[in-house]
């Protein structure tokens, strides 16, 4: 009987390694190849759990399920519409002004080649017809997008619709998805499950609403220090900026480019580009030192590492909306590594580096408590 028991034979490390490549390589190719279904139910799944806790208060002052699930999808909608109007409005007044742009790109460029033609010998000028080709072409044809075909398209159409559909079912039926999760796992492990869900539900509803006041900080601080240097469409150029700013790293840089460029471009002085430089750098520090950490806060932080490595896997496999669903994601990832036994390390590889335990109290915190150590009066063993 005993010569029949079978035996757990152990897998040699490189063919470990190979079955954790190979479906590294099945996932990646599957969420490629599944984009436009994958996508459109993460970011419902993400604006539903962020209005789900109005849904909860319209379902404790007594109103039906169906009907609380239906007012918080269209106040969501109306808030989306109020965005997606004002983008528009801008993006219209902002065409307008490109073929003058065109026209000042292509003085500059004629006063760049007068300069290097009379100072530096053998340098071949800039050749504008290219420019105008690569850079105010495309432009041309975005705008044109933006302003006239962007509801034209049945892709667009489909996510119009679908995602609306795919949020109210999420919040419909939360309480059975997330008895589903309970009953996927042993019942040793539902406390541990129904921890981790409400710690992912958290984590989700403090980064989307944290990311939103955080973007509505910055849109008025960027419109201040636009509209104060007189650049014209300060209000898009704001508002963009910030909106980008949900990109780590990336967002801020890009963000500014614009204003920057546009200043370039109006303005007669290099001091206005400058100026743009300087008061978007300001505002940077302040977000990245003060409103994000305080807002957000720590538990969706990563390290910077990781923070970089999600942003390229995230634009390889889905794009723009790769690079921002993937930094949400990977804090779920965190949660979950943290609750499974034999996962923390993986949860610690994406959390933000924290080398000593006084270095996680705010500096003016451990300024007061060395002042209480020196003023604390001394206890009298007699």
């Amino acid at each position: 009987m005993e010569n029949h028991q079978s035996k757990i034979v152990e897998q040699p490390a490189y063919m470990r390694l190979t079955s954790i490549l190979l479906g590294i390589v099945l996932l990646v190719f599957v969420m490629k190849e599944a984009k436009v279904i994958l996508v459109p139910i993460l970011i419902a799944g993400f604006l539903a759990v962020l209005i789900s806790p109005f849904t909860s208060w319209l379902e404790k002052n007594r109103v039906p399920s169906a009907l609380a699930a239906v007012i918080s999808l269209i106040s969501l909608l109306v808030i989306l519409s109020g965005i997606v109007y004002f983008f528009y409005n801008q993006i219209l007044n902002f065409s307008g002004d490109l073929a003058g742009l065109e026209a000042r790109f292509s003085e500059l460029a004629g006063n760049i080649n007068n300069f290097t033609a009379e100072h530096f010998d053998g340098v071949v000028p800039i050749s504008m017809d290219n420019v105008k080709e690569v850079l105010f072409q495309q432009i041309y044809d975005n705008m044109n997008v933006l302003t006239q075909g962007i509801l034209a398209t049945a892709g667009t159409l489909t996510l119009v619709f679908i995602i609306p559909v795919y949020i109210f079912l999420f919040i419909y039926y939360r309480w059975f998805i997330i008895e589903f999760f309970k009953k996927v796992f042993a019942k040793k492990h539902e406390d541990k499950v129904e921890h981790a869900i409400l710690k992912i539900k958290e984590v989700v509803q403090k980064y989307i609403k944290g990311a939103f006041i955080v973007i509505c900080i910055l849109a008025v601080l960027n419109s201040i220090a636009l509209y104060s240097l007189g650049i014209k469409h300060a209000m898009l150029f704001a508002v963009f900026a910030a909106i980008l700013n949900v990109i780590p790293y990336l967002g801020p840089f890009l963000g500014a480019i614009f204003p920057i460029a546009f200043a370039l471009l109006t303005k007669d002085s290099l001091w206005y580009p400058f100026g743009v430089f300087l008061a978007f750098y300001v505002i940077q520090l302040f977000e990245s030192n003060l409103f994000t950490p305080k807002i957000v806060g720590g538990q969706v932080s990563m390290n910077p590492l990781m923070t970089i490595i999600a942003l390229f896997i995230g634009n390889f496999i889905w794009g723009l909306a790769g690079m921002i669903l993937f930094i949400p994601g990977m804090a779920i990832l965190k949660v979950i590594f943290d609750e499974v036994e034999g996962m923390e390390a993986y949860g610690f590889l994406l959390g933000s580096v924290q080398s000593k335990k006084k270095k996680n109290l705010p500096k003016a915190k451990i300024v007061i408590e060395k002042v209480q150590k020196v003023f604390q009066p001394k206890k009298n063993n007699h």
